[in-house]
């Protein structure tokens, strides 16, 4: 699986911006945040939109901020305290105080399936991160999707889980000049078909491919 775009990080982070209301929105959407593509662009802009909760509202704005966070900041460690710190910025105001940035210790159902995700331990995920982050031989966008796919999984926080795979895993690829992951409307229904089928399974490569062929943007130089 070779990575299908070849940037710098500059030609990445300017494509990030150019979009980032398009990917705000579509993250949001993935994570059953029901904001339109008009009402995104306002709330991006700082503007007031009638209609939505306050909670809808706060979501799309921690989101504005967890990418700034990524775009803004290249020298960066991938790790266990980054995860904690996206989650900070992606649930601040959504989740008790005690739980931003910390594992969850209290189960937690998944949406669609009977399969329930085990307990997070700290020190488990430190080591399981480590493993994927240093796989030689796969290249960065492989990785990085991994990473998502892994981190979605593992439910290590109380909320937010799609939320922060995504982040943590586009700061890799942009980082990385690999273009950005997003998931469009069209095809989230077959994302969440796979998704749930990889939670039962803990298999990911027919996933892992359908990202890889539908859901990576970037440019051709």
């Amino acid at each position: 699986m070779n990575d299908k775009f070849n940037l710098t990080r500059e030609q990445n982070v300017f494509i990030a911006k150019r979009n980032i209301v398009d990917y705000i929105w579509k993250s949001a959407n993935l994570e059953g945040i029901e904001v339109t593509y008009p009402e995104t662009q306002a709330i991006y802009d700082g503007g007031i939109v009638n209609g939505l909760t306050v909670n809808n509202i706060i979501a799309i704005c921690n989101l504005k901020n967890a990418w700034q966070f990524i775009l803004e900041n290249a020298d960066i460690n991938y790790d266990f305290n980054l995860l904690c710190h996206i989650h900070k910025l992606v649930a601040d105001r959504l989740v008790l105080e005690q739980d931003l940035g910390r594992i969850r210790t209290t189960p937690v159902n998944v949406g669609g399936t009977k399969w329930q995700p085990q307990f997070p331990i700290e020190s488990q995920i430190v080591e399981e991160l480590n493993i994927l982050l240093n796989q030689k031989e796969k290249s960065k966008t492989e990785i990085a999707i991994e990473l998502m796919l892994y981190i979605m999984r593992r439910q290590m926080f109380i909320d937010g889980n799609k939320r922060v795979a995504m982040l943590f895993a586009n700061k890799i690829m942009i980082d990385n000049g690999c273009g950005i992951i997003t998931v469009a409307q069209e095809y989230q229904p077959t994302f969440y078909e796979k998704l749930i089928k990889y939670y039962e399974t803990n298999e990911m490569t027919d996933i892992k491919k359908w990202i890889y062929n539908y859901c990576i943007d970037g440019i051709k130089l």
